[in-house]
């Protein structure tokens, strides 16, 4: 049995069975896929990959599986489910997520298309593994899906503290140990008793206080939608062959590309963002400073670019210094596991009263930004308050652009 020494969970024993699968080319890309995009590009620790993140998942998945009395078949596949689980991803793993939704109507969980007409389809057979199952798991259509797809999932405890490790950010702690000592596998699903409460309160409090602080820190955030901006106009005259070949590159190979790209604009601005010449904010608010109702229907990666465009026009710039980002407003979690207390049932929901203070944390932090080379700062603020659904500027604002 190989065993594999990882700086977050200590030595990962690798069931033989699975080999094949860990060594095939599908698996190996995301090796060359950073985990947190361009998080790197803020905390330079921050050059972990979705390899090690496989692993790590697939270790957990193994741990729960056993605990909660899986066969043995059962376990080999969601074992096999947790290490194939984000093969799907395209390059800078989240940050091409909205990008390749647009282009070719694809999400990283949907891997269908993927495993079916890859060579580890044959390896996994080969290993008497049935491939449609573990998509099955995969997509969610499963019984075992909540094991890597659900609100306590091995994925979570894995990406949470992993993440908090290579950035170095103390927010990401997760008692894993916990939480699997704590699970059930009952008819209606995973159950957690009632000595798991607080490990899942941490779980979420984890989730939270990383968002603003690694997965939304700005910085990261405008060089993802500056690598969007150069993609998507690199793509725009491609053919769909083309399409399908570049969400399937890995990191090297899709800067490489934009490096080399016909397209003017992509080059320099992928240029810039390998030497870190990122735009600046020039709008950086909250929810409380929009109209909500009227900003959520401006929520998408194209309707930003056709804003973005009115933007650069009225402020009299190239649409290209313009960069509009409005995010979905983030859904609550409600933590749909049951907790078993004594002979009943209850959703932990109506035992953590913390859930509705998270929530409102989470859409305190919500940000929409509109991004710009320094130069354009002061002309394109004026612009996106006068196109964007956005309350007057304070004196404190209007200070600043003087």
């Amino acid at each position: 049995m190989k065993a594999i020494k990882d700086p977050v969970h200590g030595y990962i024993e690798v069931d033989e069975f699975i080999e094949p699968v860990l060594d095939s080319a599908l698996v190996q890309r995301q090796r060359y896929l950073h985990q947190l995009g361009f998080a790197y590009l803020v905390y330079p620790g921050a050059n972990h990959t979705r390899f090690e993140h496989a692993i790590g998942t697939m270790h957990l998945a193994g741990r729960l599986g056993r605990k909660i009395g899986l066969s043995q078949d059962d376990n080999n596949t969601v074992i096999t489910a947790a290490l194939l689980h984000d093969v799907g991803h395209g390059p800078f793993s989240h940050s091409s997520e909205e990008l390749m939704r647009e282009r070719i109507g694809r999400e990283h969980t949907l891997v269908n298309s993927i495993l079916s007409d890859d060579p580890v389809s044959k390896i996994l057979e080969e290993s008497c593994i049935d491939p449609a199952e573990v998509i099955s798991l995969l997509e969610g259509n499963h019984r075992l899906s909540s094991i890597i797809k659900g609100d306590l999932d091995v994925d979570r405890m894995d990406y949470l503290p992993r993440d908090a490790h290579y950035t170095g950010v103390p927010y990401g702690t997760v008692d894993t140990d916990r939480l699997i000592r704590t699970s059930m596998l009952t008819d209606r699903g995973l159950v957690l008793s009632e000595n798991g409460i607080n490990a899942a309160e941490a779980l979420l409090i984890a989730r939270t206080l990383m968002r603003p602080s690694v997965y939304f820190h700005h910085v990261s955030r405008i060089a993802e939608r500056m690598w969007i901006l150069a993609a998507d106009i690199h793509l725009r005259a491609k053919e769909t062959d083309y399409l399908e070949k570049f969400f399937r590159m890995d990191d090297i190979e899709c800067i490489q590309s934009l490096r080399g790209s016909h397209e003017p604009v992509s080059m320099e601005i992928s240029k810039k963002i390998m030497n870190r010449e990122l735009y600046k904010r020039a709008l950086y608010i909250g929810y409380d400073q929009v109209f909500p109702d009227s900003v959520a229907k401006m929520q998408g990666y194209l309707t930003g670019c056709k804003i973005a465009e009115k933007i650069a026009e009225r402020a009299s710039v190239p649409v290209s210094d313009v960069i509009v980002d409005i995010p979905h407003f983030p859904v609550d979690m409600k933590m749909q596991v049951e907790v078993e207390n004594n002979d009943s049932n209850t959703n932990l929901e109506s035992l953590s009263p913390l859930l509705s203070t998270l929530n409102a944390t989470r859409r305190a932090q919500w940000r929409l930004g509109v991004y710009t080379p320094a130069p354009h700062r002061i002309s394109i603020t004026s612009a996106a308050h006068e196109e964007l659904p956005v309350r007057p500027l304070t004196r404190q604002e209007r200070l600043f652009q003087r």
